[in-house]
């Protein structure tokens, strides 16, 4: 077989077992999950996201963010970590340059603790 078949073949594997159904919990990230509702409460996250235990969180812009801390991944293409969440959240559009989720200016204090709260959501 050749290398660039080989190793297709073992990225192809790789995405369906990651579609099988069988969801990882995320690691929890570091941070206070309170305050990271408080957060996501203050800058309107809601608006474009459904987000379970957040008031008027109904949005339908972005994905919906229950079970968040039970999926592979984030954005489609970062593994789902405690670190790859806070880069998500700090600056989406160096993840994925035109993607719809705009910079919302957190710190990583801010970031942490929205993490935080995020990965409660299984």
């Amino acid at each position: 077989m050749r290398p660039g078949r080989a190793l297709l073949l073992a990225a192809a594997a790789a995405a369906l077992g990651a579609c099988s159904g069988q969801s990882r919990p995320a690691t929890r990230a570091v941070g206070d999950p309170d305050r990271g509702r408080e957060v996501i409460e203050r800058i309107g996250c809601g608006g474009c996201h459904v987000i379970p235990g957040v008031a008027n969180a109904t949005g339908l812009v972005g994905p919906p963010l229950n079970r968040i801390a039970d999926r592979t991944v984030i954005a489609g293409v970062l593994p789902n970590t405690p670190d790859n969440l806070r880069r998500w959240l700090e600056n989406p559009q160096a993840v994925v340059p035109g993607n719809a989720m705009p910079n919302m200016e957190l710190n990583d204090h801010d970031a942490s603790d929205v993490a935080a709260y995020l990965y409660t959501l299984h």
